[in-house]
């Protein structure tokens, strides 16, 4: 890094609120065991010294994402008959195929990853829109209106419950 190192950097990311959750994986030669718990010591999550094998750090990318945001896995997901392929961008409900918004997508993606789970407004702007947007909490629901439209003719436009005062949960049956 030009500008200092990367145990500074990694406790600059973990000090600003806005990055203090990314995944840190440490790319560097330095090997010594001092250097790899300062390394972790500063926030990060993986430390992978020089010579590496690619593969490997694909593997342990992978992993640390998985760990990190299981909800942007390429895994299929299915719940009571409703199926959201994120490789292929495609959602059925019984075999029927659901057109949805790039949006709606999303955010039906994100409700199915965490079933049962209250999910507020503002939760749901950060992980469906980015912390780095700009807009109305009440956007979320008029996009939970329209997923509910999308899944109406599959009838799983019930697995989309309002939670007064909380916000959303998508229901694991």
């Amino acid at each position: 890094l030009p500008d200092g190192s990367g145990t500074e950097l990694a406790r600059r990311l973990r000090a600003d609120a806005r990055t203090r959750e990314l995944p840190i994986i440490m790319l560097t030669a330095r090997a010594q065991e001092s250097d790899k718990l300062g390394g972790f010591e500063a926030g990060a999550d993986d430390y992978v010294t020089k010579p590496f094998s690619p593969r490997e750090l694909l593997a342990r990318v992978r992993a640390l994402l998985r760990r990190a945001a299981p909800a942007a896995t390429e895994e299929p997901v299915e719940i009571a008959g409703l199926k959201l392929d994120p490789k292929t961008f495609r959602v059925t409900g019984n075999g029927t195929p659901v057109d949805l918004s790039p949006t709606e997508f999303r955010l039906l993606h994100f409700m199915m990853k965490q079933p049962d789970r209250v999910l507020s407004r503002s939760r749901l702007l950060d992980n469906v829109w980015g912390d780095h947007v700009f807009i109305e909490e009440r956007t979320v629901d008029v996009h939970i209106r329209r997923l509910r439209l999308a899944l109406q003719p599959t009838g799983h436009d019930r697995l989309v419950e309002t939670v007064r005062g909380g916000g959303y949960r998508f229901l694991p049956a």
